[in-house]
């Protein structure tokens, strides 16, 4: 379980949950688009693990800052589509952008929080700092 590890998300994605529906983009650009990439956090003895689904996003649209125990992961990508015919020319713009933030417990050694982008995956390696790993350590106990 991870009590202390919490996600907080941007505000087009909470607008879009909360009504259910794609409420910005009539009020924006119909061309932009947000959304959320759906995430998975792992935690074992030694580390933190944060798994972003991350399919057609290249690893060099992607940036990950630590500010204030907060790990923000974002993407922006604008791509261009122009057709050109004899008679006409038909050109379109495409943004696409999303944020997710989590808070980084204390337990995490932020120094040595690394990152690697992998078949449509981004994993995020969240190390706890070694006394905490050296205070884990499991053991039975048994009823006498």
């Amino acid at each position: 379980m991870l009590p202390k590890l919490r996600r907080t998300e941007t505000w087009p994605s909470f607008v879009d949950e909360f009504f259910n529906t794609d409420f910005w983009p009539s009020l924006m650009d119909a061309n932009t688009r947000y959304s959320v990439p759906a995430v998975n956090i792992l935690e074992d003895d030694k580390e933190y693990r944060i798994e972003v689904v991350a399919p057609g996003i290249d690893k060099k649209d992607v940036k990950i800052n630590l500010e204030d125990d907060v790990l923000t992961i974002s993407s922006e990508r604008e791509e261009s589509n122009e057709e050109k015919d004899k008679h006409y020319m038909r050109r379109e713009f495409n943004y696409t952008a999303f944020s997710r933030s989590f808070v980084v417990p204390e337990e995490v050694n932020a120094e040595k929080i690394a990152a690697e982008h992998k078949n449509g995956i981004l994993t995020l390696h969240l190390p706890k700092k070694e006394e905490v790993v050296k205070k884990t350590n499991k053991r039975e106990i048994k009823v006498v």
